[in-house]
């Protein structure tokens, strides 16, 4: 079908773009769910060493003395149907093919597509490789988010179906299917601005704060919270960046510490993937010599997004992590990982391997999914994805309903969605491997249960919560009789 919209502006076409990536005939992949093939061990693992000497493929051929052979599914992508394992799982090869930009994000489909694709689930209507390009071009140029996306994610996309896969759903925007926005979304739509004492850090419950080193992740999703700092600036939004400068750090730990009520901090950003090594050890050893912080997590994406850094021995980041962790627990107190996967194609053989090597680590692992429509809305999907995490021993911890944040209305469910997932796999699970779900509310309300809701009004979608537990940024403003407000999308 035509969508008629070959008149847009966009990069210059390449000649011959799958020349360029010297690509072999496409094979098509039987599945890209991957189910465990084996049970995995990673004992004996040899994980760090020196930089630049331990090669990924060398700890993991290590590991599979007792496996069966791993599945190279980055080889059902057109364009690393030739790319080997040494190169795949080495997280350097990782940043160095990452699809950022316009221009690299047409180099790629172009040749990732393949002449025509479905339009709809029913396969009834075809798009073209250069309408769907147009489409995404479109999307790009309304969207509040730059394009970022790493070859593992793409790795995992049907790319023979693309418009109905859960991934490219996520990270890659289409004009057409964005509905126009809800009049109550915003780009911070939790008012962390409002909640921020200094620059990064934004204290809104009593004994709890959020601290932002960075404004950069290794992957950005076209619903991120944060759009209002977070990457590059977009057509749409001129960014209010949180760049890593020693100073604002300083003067978020300086605050800190003169809040003895203060006992848990979560560092995220941005993405704490995107610390360096020497950032990560500096971080968590200024929180560990803080009297009153007893927790704190990082927050990253990373096991979902590039999994392959986690294994890479030649990379120092997990090494500093677990440094940091067991400090921690000399200290007496406890360091976590908080990471984000929103549904079970995201996890592969690589995710089970890193989630393994932290475990046997000691590190301990957390998972945020944010509800999704048309990524993870249903019951099965749902249920599979906190299944597979719980067997990568990577604790389901919430599930959120997705924030008001501007041009995500085509992604946002109704309250009743969440309620009735709730519902439905309550009992189905072991109960301590059960996430919460929860909304984090519009105005800075903080996260309440779902179900805790004072009303809900099915007919006008709105729903009034009320947050007994947190606070203002200057200590003294009283949040308790403040009444929040979710509001469902319009169109359902």
């Amino acid at each position: 079908m035509s969508l008629g919209v070959h008149a847009m502006k966009r990069p210059a076409r390449l000649a011959n773009p799958a020349s360029a990536l010297a690509m072999k005939p496409y094979r098509v992949a039987s599945s890209l769910s991957h189910p465990a093939q084996v049970a995995i061990s990673a004992q004996g693992m040899t994980f760090s060493g020196a930089p630049n000497t331990v090669s990924p493929l060398t700890t993991l051929t290590a590991a599979s003395t007792t496996t069966q052979a791993h599945d190279e599914f980055w080889r059902n992508t057109r364009v690393w149907a030739d790319t080997p394992a040494e190169d795949f799982l080495s997280y350097r090869w990782s940043v160095a093919n990452t699809v950022q930009g316009k221009p690299k994000l047409l180099k790629f489909l172009t040749a990732a597509l393949p002449d025509h694709v479905p339009f709809d689930r029913s396969g009834s209507r075809t798009q073209s490789r250069d309408e769907l390009i147009d489409d995404v071009f479109e999307g790009v140029t309304a969207a509040t988010m730059a394009i970022r996306i790493t070859p593992y994610l793409l790795s995992r996309v049907n790319w023979e179906d693309p418009r109905n896969d859960p991934i490219f759903r996520q990270f890659l925007p289409m004009k057409s299917v964005m509905k126009p926005d809800h009049p109550e979304l915003t780009l911070d739509s939790l008012h962390e601005e409002a909640d921020s004492p200094v620059k990064g850090l934004v204290h809104r419950y009593t004994d709890k704060a959020l601290f932002l080193p960075t404004s950069v992740c290794p992957t950005y999703c076209m619903f991120c919270t944060r759009s209002y700092a977070v990457g590059a600036d977009t057509d749409t939004v001129t960014k209010s960046s949180l760049k890593p400068i020693r100073r604002r750090w300083e003067d978020a730990f300086a605050y800190i510490e003169a809040q003895p009520g203060l006992h848990d901090i979560v560092v995220s950003g941005g993405d704490s993937y995107y610390l360096s090594p020497e950032h990560i050890t500096l971080i968590g050893e200024r929180l560990i010599s803080i009297p009153n912080i007893r927790r704190f997590r990082f927050a990253t994406k990373g096991l979902a997004v590039a999994p392959t850094r986690i294994l890479d021995g030649s990379d120092g980041w997990v090494d500093a992590l677990i440094q940091v962790s067991n400090l921690a627990k000399k200290a007496g107190k406890a360091m976590a990982v908080h990471t984000h996967f929103n549904h079970p194609q995201e996890i592969s053989w690589i995710t089970r391997l890193a989630a393994q090597k932290l475990l046997e680590a000691g590190v301990m692992v957390r998972n945020q999914s944010v509800l999704l429509k048309g990524v993870n809305d249903d019951v099965a999907t749902m249920g599979r994805l906190i299944r597979d995490l719980a067997d990568c021993s990577i604790f389901p911890y919430y599930v959120y309903q997705c924030d008001m944040v501007s041009k995500t209305e085509h992604l946002r469910t109704p309250l009743q969605t969440i309620l009735d997932l709730e519902s439905q796999i309550r009992g189905s699970i072991a109960g301590f491997m059960m996430p919460q779900f929860v909304v984090d509310l519009p105005g800075g309300g903080g996260k309440r249960l779902a179900n805790s809701f004072v009303s809900y009004d099915r007919k006008t979608g709105v729903s009034i919560f009320k947050a007994p537990a947190v606070k203002g940024n200057d200590g003294g403003r009283d949040k308790q009789g403040m009444v929040y407000k979710y509001y469902d999308p319009l169109q359902q």
